[in-house]
């Protein structure tokens, strides 16, 4: 879990990068840049607030030969040791940035090297080395008094509500390739920022495992039991996973299904189920982890707890615990009108 608030920067370097296949140049600035009390806040607010919102999925250095291949982990590790000269090891990350800006969408653009202090990562402070860059370019309007009229003046700028590419390389497990942020808005080729440039893979971590095995049952809930049994027991079965997910600090398989699935037949199915789906989602040896909150909190928001009907009306079930759709929420069968029918109980409409 990381914690941005207080990260200090203690060094910028502002460098621009071009295609290389268009034959367009790379400019390295000779020093660092000096930060005022003016842009530092609005330049931090830019590289930080996309990780501040985006669900925390780590990376980590990796290289299919070795590690030590991978020239921005050696380059990483040089900062880490040598902070003072992080402008210098910056013109390298700019070079090796610019030497992958092949792909024909790549557009060019500013890239920022920052060095932070004061970063929080799973209640410790941490240093970190933060990559970005600025590739789309928006109109905006200046204006200028003249004389007894205002004139509009159009300038190009970046959107400082919108980073376009961006990594935080935190200083923790150096040896297994450091824990890595990233975030990708602009999308033209998707391996050029993770897989050219930064060269991470997944980091298997509680998070990775919690947001996976979450997203199997999801998928579990809507192919075998709403078929086996009815869009109630599809949204029951994943309230009832939600509350094991954040009821308990550690996942045990076993002891998963035997407190979720309430249905006995459908046990060996859920068994059948992950041998056949374990690859797509990468659950095949998860019998026990420990269960990441905050990845159980994010999944929480993507559930839809929604039973419609073909008669235009909508249920939301919108329960804290599970068993409260049993006790609010019948259905049954009308043999007047051949239609099933579901009974709510409550005590009072409430005020919208």
């Amino acid at each position: 879990m990381i914690n941005l608030f207080n990260a200090q920067i203690e060094s910028l370097s502002i460098h621009r990068v071009g295609n290389k296949n268009r034959g367009e140049n790379i400019f390295l600035s000779a020093s660092t840049y000096h930060l005022n009390d003016e842009i530092t806040p609005l330049i931090k607010e830019y590289f930080l607030k996309p990780f501040r919102e985006k669900e925390e999925s780590y990376y980590k250095f990796h290289h299919e030969h070795d590690l030590e291949f991978n020239e921005l982990y050696n380059l990483s590790k040089e900062i880490f040791k040598d902070p003072l000269n992080t402008h210098e090891y910056s013109k390298k990350i700019g070079t090796l940035l610019y030497e992958q800006s092949t792909h024909p969408h790549i557009k060019s653009g500013e890239v920022y090297v920052v060095y932070f202090e004061n970063m929080q990562l799973d209640n410790e402070k941490v240093s970190a080395i933060g990559i970005f860059k600025s590739e789309l370019k928006h109109d905006f309007l200046q204006f200028e008094q003249k004389s007894s009229n205002l004139e509009m003046i159009v300038q190009q700028g970046i959107n400082l509500n919108k980073l376009d590419k961006g990594a935080l390389i935190f200083n923790k497990n150096e040896e297994e390739g450091y824990k890595i942020l990233s975030v990708d808005s602009n999308r033209y080729d998707t391996k050029y920022w993770l897989e050219n440039f930064l060269g991470v893979d997944v980091l298997a971590d509680e998070n990775y495992f919690t947001k996976n095995y979450l997203n199997f049952c999801k998928n579990f809930a809507k192919d075998v039991v709403f078929p086996a049994e009815d869009k109630k027991q599809e949204v029951m079965f994943m309230n009832r996973s939600m509350d094991y997910f954040a009821k308990n600090d550690d996942f045990e398989e076993t002891n998963f299904m035997n407190s979720v699935i309430e249905n006995p037949e459908l046990i060996p199915e859920f068994q059948n189920y992950k041998v056949e789906k374990a690859p797509k989602f990468k659950v095949e040896d998860l019998t026990t982890f420990p269960i990441a909150n905050k990845a159980v909190t994010e999944a929480r928001k993507k559930i839809k707890s929604v039973i419609n009907l073909d008669t235009h009306i909508q249920i939301k079930m919108d329960f804290v615990n599970s068993e409260s759709a049993e006790k609010f929420v019948e259905k049954g069968w009308d043999e007047e009108k051949q239609m099933y029918y579901y009974l709510v109980y409550f005590n009072k409409e409430e005020k919208n």
